[in-house]
């Protein structure tokens, strides 16, 4: 359960400094973020500011994983930590592979259910980043590596090459590294689950 401070104000900053305030931290150890409204017969704008610490949301997550393993009748360790607004949490699990299932869709589906847990209570902007056993961090290094090879054919062959289907992390993946060819631009296509990324020469 997380609480979520809320406080109102005819402004903006007054509406956040008073749940700031009320938590005892500063603006760089909470998500938040804030809703106009019109009050009164003249319409006059007011301010609602709602705010969560980091720390509440990094015990909310791992309590929710925590909870999971025991529903899944498993055990593993979790360690939570936050970065540039990134909550990144890691689990090491001896039977990882189950929770990974195939091609990681077990593990996508379990951050996907995360991630919606979170919204619930409110809009905050908060980014969860999950891996299992450093899968996804293997995955990565695979597709830059894969990418990298492809790119240099494309650059070579001047043909585009269609890569396979990936979920919207990996190719955010494959169109930050491409970003670095000056030569070259990628383009997401298809449909969802088979949604695929394009390398192509840039056109002129």
């Amino acid at each position: 359960m997380l609480e979520v401070v809320k406080n109102e104000s005819k402004n903006k900053e007054e509406a956040l400094n008073k749940c700031l305030e009320e938590l005892n931290v500063n603006s760089n150890e909470v998500y938040s973020y804030m809703e106009e409204s019109a009050a009164g017969l003249f319409g006059k704008k007011k301010y609602t500011a709602y705010v969560v610490t980091k720390y509440d949301v990094k015990e909310y997550v791992k309590d929710f994983l925590n909870n999971l393993a025991n529903n899944m009748n498993t055990s593993f360790n979790v360690e939570v930590n936050e970065k540039d607004g990134v909550i990144s949490a890691v689990i090491v699990a001896d039977d990882s592979g189950v929770m990974i299932g195939k091609e990681g869709k077990t593990l996508n589906a379990i951050q996907t259910i995360l991630r919606q847990s979170l919204r619930k209570y409110g809009n905050f902007d908060i980014k969860v980043n999950l891996d299992i056993s450093g899968y996804k961090a293997k995955r990565e290094k695979n597709i830059e590596r894969e990418v990298r090879k492809i790119a240099k054919e494309v650059l070579k062959t001047k043909i585009e090459a269609k890569l396979d289907p990936m979920n919207s992390y990996e190719r955010r993946i494959v169109h930050t590294i491409i970003a670095e060819y000056d030569g070259l631009a990628t383009q997401s296509e298809g449909e969802a689950p088979n949604r695929y990324v394009v390398i192509k020469i840039k056109e002129d």
